[in-house]
């Protein structure tokens, strides 16, 4: 199955999208023909609002074919608990393996490449064995996979990256929307790095080019950004319930800089602050201007 192209459709401005408190209010909802470019979905059940936010974009099998192989790429980075909104909610990743296979999926690969020890953070996260009971084949990353790739990007010209994502035949991106030190957010782009070796730190320079160069090598099919919880402070690991919010929350797109830009508002941030989305708005990899964007609201 070939990657599905990122949606480019200009649509007109329409009625305000009506959001609860810490969205941004330029955020605008347009009614338009096709599929939209984000769907926004809200209510108690992280698997419910993970379905509907799926179905909102048209349904998993908009993205994923019979026999193919997916990788479904969380946020396993920390040893922390779910409550902590250091990683991706559990519950999201196991709705998300579940829907695959519903759409005749072969295979469903869910790993990260995490900064603390891989058996702790996949246990701790409770990812590794939710993604497990639903039938994900989840492993720790094999450093004898990664392979050094050309990019020939803005920041970076070749780099090693993990075989298994790159040439999965869809890329389902899962990242948790939280703070970071040097990013300033870590959000969809950020959680691409998971398919990087080698010493990650050295892109920290140049840290918004490499991600936007990353994130096109890696071409998610579709991003679902975890809101349920967020960390507001002290990320990316976080440690203290004080940091986490609720929002119960899952936006869905299939436009990586668009989901971000979503992401930043959820912070109080314009889409303009956060680097990786003003810098891939310009190099061309999606669109960060949310008023012109058909946004769909679905609360369950």
């Amino acid at each position: 199955m070939h990657r599905r192209a990122f949606i480019k459709s200009a649509v007109l401005a329409g009625a305000a999208l009506s959001l609860p408190a810490g969205f941004a209010p330029f955020v605008h909802r347009i009614e338009a023909a096709g599929p939209p470019d984000l769907v926004v979905a809200q209510g108690a059940s992280p698997a419910g609002i993970t379905r509907a936010a799926v179905n909102g974009l048209g349904g998993i099998r908009r993205f994923v074919s019979r026999g193919a192989v997916v990788v479904v790429k969380p946020n396993i980075g920390w040893d922390r608990t779910p409550e902590y909104a250091a990683n991706t909610n559990p519950e999201i990743v196991a709705t998300v393996v579940r829907l695959c296979y519903e759409a005749g999926a072969k295979t469903v690969k869910v790993f990260d490449h995490p900064v603390a020890d891989a058996r702790r953070t996949y246990k701790q996260s409770g990812i590794a064995d939710a993604a497990a009971a639903a039938g994900a084949v989840v492993r720790f990353v094999d450093e004898r996979k990664f392979k050094d790739m050309r990019i020939n990007g803005l920041a970076l010209k070749s780099w090693p990256l993990y075989t298994e994502a790159i040439e999965a035949d869809a890329v389902i991106n899962l990242p948790i929307a939280k703070t970071h030190g040097i990013s300033g957010l870590t959000l969809g782009m950020k959680n691409c790095m998971g398919v990087m070796g080698g010493w990650r730190g050295r892109i920290h320079q140049r840290i918004d080019e490499s991600l936007v160069d990353v994130t096109r090598v890696v071409k998610p099919s579709l991003t679902l950004l975890d809101a349920v919880r967020i960390l507001t402070g002290n990320g990316p690991q976080g440690g203290s319930l004080t940091d986490v919010r609720r929002l119960d929350t899952v936006a869905a797109g299939v436009d990586p800089v668009a989901v971000d830009a979503f992401g930043a508002t959820l912070f109080g941030m314009k889409p303009t602050e956060l680097g990786c989305v003003r810098i891939g708005h310009r190099a061309g990899l999606g669109r960060m201007d949310l008023a012109r964007m058909n946004i769909k609201q679905i609360r369950l």
